[in-house]
């Protein structure tokens, strides 16, 4: 079979849907590589920094690395900000949802809150609120994403900085995501 022949979901046969899971399961093989491809996107737009979107995510990653984070950690880091080119005001909710099904809990938390706390070193200049992380002051992981922003992620527009390339963290972009969803060690 090379396609389904049903229209409507509702008219499909059960070896039309194991043939789809086996083209689903071969497409996300893939996955791993269309993030790093995804990656790629960042290193152009958003003008104005002294770094590409890239770079800062490379950053990050570098500095989480050095400071021994864990690999989904690291992991996290480095994509942290890979939803800028499709929702830079939203750019947190994409990020998420592709780190959410490889990593714990905790992660999948400060990848998602990351653009709120970030606020706690700009928001006052642009109206808004510099504590609006405030409100997440008893949470578990309020200091994760806390160190998170201030050691990494805020720290990361430097021109100088020594940086690890996109292709240092290949082999932990596919170790992490060749794990199958849902399956984090942790």
């Amino acid at each position: 079979m090379e396609r389904v022949a049903f229209r409507a979901m509702k008219d499909g046969t059960g070896e039309e849907y194991e043939f789809l899971r086996g083209v689903e399961q071969e497409w996300a093989r893939g996955h791993a590589d269309r993030i790093l491809k995804a990656m790629l996107e960042l290193d152009g737009g958003l003008d104005g920094y002294l770094v590409s979107r890239l770079t800062h995510c490379l950053q990050t990653a570098t500095r989480a690395e050095r400071d021994n984070a864990d690999d989904e950690m690291v992991f996290a880091a480095l994509v942290h900000d890979i939803g800028d080119v499709l929702t830079p005001l939203n750019h947190s909710a994409i990020a998420v949802e592709i780190v959410r099904p490889y990593v714990r809990e905790e992660v999948t938390w400060v990848v998602e809150k990351h653009g709120i706390f970030q606020d706690y070193y700009y928001g006052h200049f642009i109206g808004r609120d510099r504590n609006a992380r405030e409100k997440y002051r008893d949470h578990q992981w309020f200091d994760s994403c806390a160190n998170f922003c201030e050691y990494w992620d805020q720290a990361s527009f430097d021109p100088d900085y020594d940086t690890f390339p996109l292709e240092h963290f290949a082999p932990l972009v596919h170790d992490i995501v060749s794990r199958g969803p849902w399956q984090s060690p942790s």
